[in-house]
């Protein structure tokens, strides 16, 4: 196993490690994640019954309602939220639910925005280790 290092942007600071699972499509956590297990349920996603409790979950962006911050909050609580989040494009949802997360139940889940040139070798690692602090976040990857 070789690794590999990446700079990207912190949204949410934190530090955080797992599997990599790379979304096809954005998720909207509100309607689409069950927070008591951390399964996606929203039917018409192409990840429907896959589980993100402990994983570094890369998807493009946020996808809708402001009730997803809860939603992502109440996973993480339970124990059933990502380890971390690694996107595209910024999402004030997304941000919002880790940063309450945080703030509530001392709970961390890392947010990162990654650099497009970056992200099919990220989504090709087998685990992400991720260090987010203020003045920027560094990603391991190993391949």
């Amino acid at each position: 196993m070789s690794g590999r290092a990446f700079d990207a942007v912190t949204l949410v600071p934190g530090a955080a490690s797992g599997s990599v699972l790379l979304l096809d499509e954005p998720l909207s956590f509100w309607g689409g994640l069950d927070s008591a297990t951390g399964t996606v349920i929203d039917r018409l996603h192409p990840q429907l019954g896959v589980s993100v409790a402990g994983r570094v979950l890369m998807m493009p962006g946020g996808r809708g309602s402001s009730s997803g911050s809860a939603t992502l909050a109440e996973a993480l609580r339970l124990g059933n939220g990502p380890a971390a989040i690694l996107m595209l494009e910024r999402d004030a949802i997304v941000v919002v639910g880790a940063m309450v997360a945080a703030e509530l139940y001392g709970l961390a889940c890392p947010v990162v925005l990654a650099k497009g040139q970056d992200w099919e070798a990220l989504a090709a690692a087998a685990s992400l280790a991720i260090q987010a602090g203020p003045n920027g976040a560094a990603i391991s990857a190993d391949l």
